[in-house]
């Protein structure tokens, strides 16, 4: 929760008026290595949600999350854990390990209900386009796939792309914002 692309998120959905509320893992509290189970990580999310809804039970609610935690927080929606969410917001969803192009991490994408935006850069490893659109077409008007051009799984864009890090950075809190807006 504290490493720079976070906070650097964080600050730019604030300019949108979208307050964050980031957590960690209980491996990553504990300076593991290896992520917990699935069960701990989506309790987690669970608990980090309904902490959130108590803080500011009048705003709406939105869960998501980078890489791994945007997966755990789809797969807490698949198994209704988080059922007060309007929508989910995946910056940079992991499909499948990289060089390993596979769909089976998205199997349970058929089971959330909640609105689904996934932010996707056209050089992530861990998510082949060309699976992940098919995904995305399948599940139909609940989920929009906004592609950033260049951008690796951090989001990371070589210079000779003709944009910064920054920008797409600010791009990904604009394209959040303006999906919010959408819901109901």
């Amino acid at each position: 929760m504290r490493h720079p692309f976070m906070g650097a998120l964080a600050r730019e959905l604030a300019a949108e008026k979208i307050a964050t509320f980031r957590y960690q893992f209980p491996y990553m509290e504990n300076r593991r290595k290896a992520p917990d189970r699935p069960p701990t990580l989506t309790a987690t999310v669970a608990a980090a949600v309904q902490a959130a809804h108590a803080a500011v039970p009048e705003l709406p609610l939105l869960a998501g999350g980078k890489s791994m935690g945007g997966r755990m927080t789809s797969t807490a929606a698949a198994e209704n854990l988080i059922p007060d969410v309007s929508g989910l917001v995946f910056f940079g969803f992991p499909l499948h390990p990289p060089k390993q192009p596979a769909t089976k991490r998205g199997d349970h994408l058929a089971k959330v209900s909640q609105p689904m935006l996934f932010l996707q850069g056209t050089r992530d490893d861990l998510a082949d386009l060309t699976l992940l659109k098919p995904i995305c077409k399948k599940l139909g008007k609940i989920a929009t796939l906004h592609i950033i051009e260049g951008a690796d799984h951090s989001f990371h864009v070589l210079k000779s792309s003709g944009t910064t890090d920054a920008e797409v950075l600010r791009g990904l809190a604009v394209t959040t914002a303006e999906w919010t807006s959408g819901l109901k």
